[in-house]
């Protein structure tokens, strides 16, 4: 049985949207026709077997945590294929684990959108779009120095997506396997 990856976005960070994962795995069992779930740190990483309809699995997550923790996040998910091939095609290979972020989407951006962010990199950053995957390297600032804000991502992109170091990412890959 192959395995996916259901990636939620903002939650537990700096005490706000409140998820625990352990309760969480409790509701998915519940609340959802997933299988063989489990979670990878709290930043909102949900392993399974992968959903035979991944679209209508985000959108039951999104909902049973809507309705247990109050809290209103986007469900992308990603198979094991699917992180392999972006993983092996992320154009940062010689950047550190920790400052090179995939940019999980939900879909394509809107158009120009690429475009728009490069204006805003400061000199170390760079960017490349990778099928529905933005690789952003924030150089030694990391992201944390970045003009690349939630608020600016979400503008410009027109479309929800959640990051996660190139570490995670690997991580991810090994336990979807």
């Amino acid at each position: 049985m192959s395995r996916s990856v259901l990636l939620l976005r903002a939650v537990n960070v700096s005490g706000r949207n409140s998820v625990p994962m352990a309760r969480l795995r409790e509701v998915l069992a519940a609340e959802t026709d997933l299988a063989e779930v489990s979670t990878y740190i709290a930043s909102g990483n949900i392993v399974c077997a992968t959903p035979k309809r991944p679209v209508a699995a985000c959108a039951a997550v999104r909902s049973a945590i809507h309705e247990e923790f109050g809290v209103d996040t986007p469900v992308i998910h990603r198979s094991h294929a699917q992180l392999v091939e972006s993983e092996a095609a992320q154009p940062f290979p010689e950047g550190d684990v920790k400052y090179v972020h995939a940019m999980f989407l939900e879909g394509l951006p809107s158009a120009g959108a690429v475009e728009a962010l490069e204006n805003r990199l400061l000199p170390e950053e760079r960017l490349e779009l990778i099928g529905n995957d933005l690789w952003i390297d924030y150089g030694s600032g990391g992201a944390h120095s970045t003009k690349l804000t939630k608020t600016v991502l979400d503008r410009t992109l027109g479309v929800a997506g959640t990051a996660r170091n190139l570490r995670t990412t690997r991580t991810l890959i090994e336990l979807t396997a």
